[in-house]
């Protein structure tokens, strides 16, 4: 399992993308205040590209997603590891507190795990598609998964990132992590090595 062989941060990088469906520059503008321990909840509301941070994509974009059970101990133990001292601190930095670059954390981390592994390698955006379709089999509906995405159109949803064949979205978030990851991730966290990836 991929997971399995990414060292921190990327582990928990990865667990985010396929757990939420999030976008890498969302990711990576994620800032503690974002998380909300008491409501299970990330808000999505910057964006952070080619070493600049803005809104993001679209005004679907800019959204709250539900967070699974399983992700939230994975962000707890994150956080315990990291130790911020401010709410407005990013999840995922470097050791100096500057963005990590979403191009190295690729090159550094995840494409040589996928090489290590035997597997192809994915791509930052392939954890959407992933996620998308384990909603989709989890029966989720095309407008939850619409909303969870933060995608503007339906068709996209359907016609993009939907690659097999309604609930609330806190249930399919939890079906998703149910079907995907049950109580392996949080253990494979806690046990990840952690790296310096800038």
């Amino acid at each position: 399992m991929l997971l399995s062989v990414l060292t921190e941060p990327c582990a928990s990088v990865v667990a985010v993308a396929v757990l939420t469906g999030m976008r890498i520059g969302e990711i990576l503008a994620l800032r503690w205040k974002r998380f909300d321990l008491l409501g299970a909840t990330l808000e999505v509301a910057e964006n952070y590209s080619s070493g600049e941070f803005g809104s993001p994509k679209t005004k679907s974009s800019r959204r709250v997603i539900p967070v699974s059970s399983a992700l939230r101990r994975v962000l707890e133990t994150h956080r315990a590891r990291m130790n911020p001292t401010s709410p407005e601190e990013l999840v995922f930095q470097t050791p100096k507190g500057t963005p990590l670059s979403d191009k190295n954390l690729y090159n550094r981390e995840l494409a040589p795990a996928c090489d290590r592994i035997g597997q192809p390698r994915v791509s930052w955006h392939s954890f959407r598609h992933t996620h998308q379709t384990l909603l989709h089999d989890s029966g989720a509906s095309l407008k939850t998964s619409q909303e969870l995405l933060g995608h503007s159109d339906l068709e996209t949803t359907l016609n993009v990132y939907t690659h097999t064949v309604p609930d609330s979205q806190r249930q399919a978030v939890e079906r998703v992590a149910g079907v995907l990851f049950s109580d392996v991730l949080s253990s494979e966290a806690e046990a990840a090595p952690r790296g310096r990836v800038n």
